[in-house]
């Protein structure tokens, strides 16, 4: 394999999507997952969207966010077919660094309570989960 990881422009959209779709991962086309949206947000210094590539073939995907105050890794997904040799590893040290280079030095991973693999990668990455938190979101909208 020749893997690479990169920062993503809009330009691999349809790719992220597909890497998304293919994992099983949910994803809100007409809302926060929009092209446009994507776009908008893949402009911001704080936020680095990650693709892992075999040659041109993007296999997996992360979202590196830094608040100011902590970073957060999110939408991480592998192509099923390619998971289980340590890629998904590869993309969250790759986000670290982009979240500790803009100051981070908590980094969380929110990860849907049905995405088992999502969790067995972080517990291996050294993250652990905080049973006494509770996710809580206002929405003005069923896609934001």
């Amino acid at each position: 394999m020749n893997i690479t990881i990169r920062r993503l422009t809009i330009e691999d959209y349809d790719a992220i999507i597909r890497v998304w779709s293919d994992a099983g991962l949910p994803y809100k086309p007409n809302g926060r997952d929009s092209r446009d949206m994507i776009a908008k947000e893949m402009m911001l210094s704080e936020v680095a969207f990650l693709g892992l590539f075999d040659g041109n073939r993007m296999l997996g995907v992360c979202l590196a966010n830094y608040d100011g105050r902590r970073g957060w890794l999110n939408r991480l997904a592998i192509d099923p077919d390619f998971r289980g040799i340590g890629l998904a590893g590869r993309l969250i040290e790759e986000g670290e660094k982009f979240l500790k280079s803009r100051g981070a030095v908590v980094i969380a991973g929110l990860i849907e309570e049905m995405n088992a693999p999502s969790m067995a990668c972080f517990e291996k990455a050294g993250y652990s989960c905080l049973e006494n938190i509770t996710y809580w979101t206002k929405r003005d909208s069923p896609d934001a």
